[in-house]
C-alpha cells in the first residue's frame, strides 16, 4: 500500500508543482494549458495573487513529491518530508479554495467557469492528499 500511496503522492505533487512552476516562469505558456487565467480575464488583484502564489508554490510544493519518492523507496525519511509536504498541501488547497469562494461570492472575476470548476476539483484532491499524507507521516513518526 505504501508504494501505491507513494505513486499517488508523486503524481499529484508533480502536477501541482509543475503547473505552478510553469505558471511562475511563463504565464503565457500556462494560459492555453489551463494552468492560469489570462490577465484580462480576471480581477487585477486576483491575477497579482495567483502570480505571487505561483512563485511561492514553485518554491515549496516539491516537498511532497520527495516524500512520495522516499516512500516508494522504503526510506524512513519520507515521514519528515510527508509531514511538512502534507501540511503545505493542506494549506495550499484550503487557501486556494477559500480565496476563490470568497471572491466568487463578491462577484469578482476569477476565471472561466470551466477553469474555476477545475481549480476546485484539483485543490480538493491536493488538500485530501496532503491531509492523508500528513496523518500517515505523523503516525509513522509516532511509531
Amino acid at each position: 500500500m505504501a508504494i501505491i500511496w507513494g505513486i499517488i503522492v508523486v503524481v499529484l505533487a508533480l502536477l501541482a508543482w509543475g503547473g505552478q512552476t510553469i505558471s511562475w516562469f511563463s504565464p503565457r505558456t500556462a494560459e492555453p494549458l489551463g494552468l492560469t487565467e489570462p490577465e484580462d480575464a480576471v480581477e487585477p488583484a486576483f491575477y497579482a495573487d495567483i502570480r505571487a502564489e505561483a512563485l511561492w508554490d514553485a518554491l515549496t510544493l516539491w516537498i511532497a513529491a520527495v516524500a512520495g519518492v522516499l516512500l516508494i523507496a522504503g526510506n524512513d525519511a519520507w515521514s519528515y518530508f510527508g509531514l511538512a509536504g502534507g501540511a503545505i498541501y493542506v494549506y495550499f488547497a484550503g487557501r486556494g479554495l477559500l480565496t476563490r469562494r470568497a471572491m466568487q461570492q463578491r462577484g469578482l472575476r476569477i476565471g472561466t467557469a470551466e477553469n474555476v470548476k477545475s481549480a476546485y476539483l484539483f485543490l480538493t484532491m491536493w488538500g485530501l492528499m496532503g491531509l492523508v499524507t500528513a496523518i500517515a507521516a505523523a503516525g509513522a513518526l509516532a511509531s
